[in-house]
């Protein structure tokens, strides 16, 4: 895969994964890690709760929009730099078996006071098998560019 600069990108340009099945072993194993509420780590515990039953972390949902997105090639070789998230919304849940996939949309280029570098601003989202959104936010990256 070739290297991609910030001339590369143009306002517009949209990625969308291949899509992926969360199981419950992959949320629960997640979750044990990294976000341990009985929701995403006790079936038992889900089942009797707020939700009716085991959901993914919201961490998880959005640490796989990167995962997704990079497999994708939206990139290509270019390492980039996060920089920030902006309106991170969690807006349904994600239970196992959901199948989703993440479109990724250029919403903004532009040059870096560092010279060398620009911005590229991405709207995410998340959406599972029924069209659904369930996850959305803008993320900040910096991005070599080919000139200074």
């Amino acid at each position: 895969m070739a290297a991609r600069f910030l001339e590369d990108f143009v306002i517009g340009e949209t990625w969308i994964s291949p899509a992926i099945i969360l199981t419950d072993q992959d949320i629960i194993a997640f979750a044990q890690v990294n976000d341990p509420q009985p929701m995403h780590t006790d079936p038992a515990a889900a089942a009797a709760g707020r939700f009716g039953g085991l959901i993914a972390s919201g961490w998880q949902v959005a640490a796989l929009s990167m995962r997704l997105f990079i497999q994708s090639g939206g990139y290509g070789d270019t390492p980039i730099v996060g920089m920030g998230v902006d309106e991170l919304r969690w807006k349904k849940p994600v239970r196992p078996g959901d199948s989703l996939h993440v479109t990724r949309e250029v919403i903004d280029v532009q040059r870096s006071t560092r010279p060398g570098y620009g911005v590229i601003r991405t709207r995410v989202s998340v959406i599972n098998q029924a069209g659904e959104t369930v996850m959305t936010m803008v993320s900040i990256g910096q991005i070599p560019a080919r000139r200074a």
